[in-house]
């Protein structure tokens, strides 16, 4: 069943398995999660969950969000994003209830998701960092060390074309990462390896497409 939670990364740390084996891994608050719409094929054309995360104070939210928040009956939410699907009988969040609650033990131990976060902004780079390019010889004398080579025909602006430019700050999904825990008395869901985002950011957990 497909179903999808929205989180914080709060940082990684490392367990040890039953059989000894050290396994690094990230923690995710996933607390105060609350069901605020259910979209339709009928009424929407698509299906979909929208899901709140995060209280936040009443005065930073305008008057339509307000009653939004209010026909849910929840209090106002930090952020707001919608859990897809292509299959409604597939939706294991289409069945909950406006205002209800999406707590940690939504997913369980062993199970594989998929996890989007954005990418850490790294600024202005070249293409050698930006791009894994290959780098000139760095001998005395060659005079070009760390500049690109060849970089094809010159037909103006090339669409895809990989130039020096901002890197990071991106929309990255890692795939089948495993959930090695769920603390569901302190909101917390622990996946195995390391997620996109610094710490803090919103990440958004869903059940494994390829799982």
């Amino acid at each position: 069943m497909a179903k999808g939670i929205l989180g914080r990364k709060l940082g990684m740390t490392q367990i040890f398995e039953e059989n000894g084996v050290l396994v690094p891994v990230t923690v995710i608050d996933v607390f105060q999660n609350v069901v605020l719409q259910q979209k339709t094929l009928e009424n929407d054309g698509y299906v979909a969950t929208q899901i709140g995360f995060e209280d936040k104070r009443e005065k930073l939210s305008n008057k339509p969000e307000l009653g939004h928040f209010s026909k849910a009956g929840v209090t106002p939410k930090r952020f707001v994003r919608e859990i897809r699907f292509k299959d409604a009988s597939k939706n294991e969040l289409s069945s909950l209830a406006l205002g209800t609650e999406i707590n940690a033990d939504i997913f369980t131990k062993g199970e594989y998701v998929d996890v989007t976060g954005t990418s850490k902004g790294k600024g202005f780079a070249g293409s050698i960092k930006r791009h894994n390019h290959s780098r000139g010889p760095m001998s005395h004398g060659s005079r070009y060390h760390r500049g690109p080579g060849s970089m094809g025909p010159i037909k103006g602006k090339l669409k895809g074309k990989k130039l020096p430019g901002h890197m990071g700050f991106e929309t990255v999904t890692l795939q089948n990462l495993q959930v090695v825990k769920v603390d569901v008395e302190n909101g917390l869901l622990i996946v195995s390896g390391s997620v996109p985002g610094a710490k803090n950011s919103l990440i958004v957990v869903k059940s494994a497409v390829k799982a």
